[in-house]
């Protein structure tokens, strides 16, 4: 199921902010993009999603920014800096240089000196990975649940949308239940007064011609196929009522399987019968089943 959630949050010196975005998919097809820094962590954010998500094609997106100064330490080399400063002193005795003030001088050359290269430095602590890799996946939690409520809302639409198509084809099932009777009595005259037709100068047998006729009429009966959609229709709306309690991504394959069969039946029922009442039936039958058919591909 498509969705979207974010999360923004403050952890450990770090404003973290995650994003997780799905689109439809047969299988969980998830993707992580983080700063190099934090590749580590990745694994545990996959097996987090994979927890939480049953299928779809799932990216998570995060941006790590540390509070200014947070934990950094400058430090100076004074071994670097001595060696800088009597380079400095050698300079001036060299180009018998006046130094000015003792101390005017002495600032200066301090100001100088730090601008050299690696005299001072600034330094990041040694992190705690667990804690980061936590921090992470708080964030993910939050964003998942941002997630999650989108997705009950839309799946909620899909639901009302599904059972309504659910209600219309019951309909058409009733309407070619009282066509199905009209329909085989119908085959039966024509077959019975082609069969008298064919055989009118010659011996015959008329009770083993209207056993014919019964069997043949019988074969455009579509009374299991109709019994089997409404059959198919309890069950769908058995799952729809229970997929909100259904964590493991089950529902939306079972439903996926649920709409072959509502194909299956509905295309014997409009071979079985030539009459073109059923088939106009069965057509806006089937063009209902093709629409739950692509709901159902966004329930997870």
């Amino acid at each position: 199921m498509t969705g979207y959630g974010r999360s923004e949050t403050q952890a450990s010196g770090r404003v973290i902010v995650a994003e997780v975005r799905a689109v439809n998919n047969r299988y969980l097809d998830c993707s992580v993009k983080l700063p190099r820094a934090y590749i580590f962590a990745e694994d545990a954010l996959k097996k987090e999603v994979q927890r939480r998500v049953g299928r779809g094609k799932v990216d998570l997106f995060f941006t790590i920014k540390e509070e200014t100064g947070q934990g950094l330490q400058v430090k100076a080399d004074l071994e670097l800096a001595k060696s800088y400063l009597d380079a400095l002193a050698a300079l001036e005795d060299g180009l018998a240089l006046s130094a000015g003030d003792g101390q005017r001088a002495n600032i200066a050359r301090l100001k100088l000196c730090a601008r050299f290269p690696d005299v001072l430095t600034v330094e990041k602590p040694e992190e705690d990975l667990d804690q980061v890799q936590a921090d992470l996946l708080a964030a993910l939690d939050a964003a998942l649940a941002d997630f999650d409520a989108m997705r009950a809302r839309e799946g909620e639409k899909l639901r009302s949308d599904i059972l309504s198509r659910a209600g219309t084809i019951e309909e058409l099932v009733g309407q070619v239940e009282r066509q199905s009777p009209e329909t085989v009595r119908a085959y039966r005259q024509k077959l019975e007064a082609k069969l008298r037709e064919v055989l009118e100068n010659k011996q015959f047998d008329e009770g083993r011609i209207l056993t014919e006729c019964a069997i043949f009429a019988d074969k455009v009966a579509v009374d299991e196929e109709t019994v089997r959609l409404r059959s198919h229709i309890a069950q769908l709306r058995e799952l729809l009522d229970k997929g909100a309690g259904d964590k493991n991504g089950g529902v939306g394959r079972k439903l996926d399987f649920l709409i072959q069969e509502f194909n299956r039946e509905a295309n014997t029922i409009g071979s079985k019968c030539a009459d073109l009442n059923v088939t106009r039936l069965v057509v806006d039958m089937k063009a209902e089943i093709e629409k739950i058919r692509e709901q159902v591909q966004n329930i997870e």
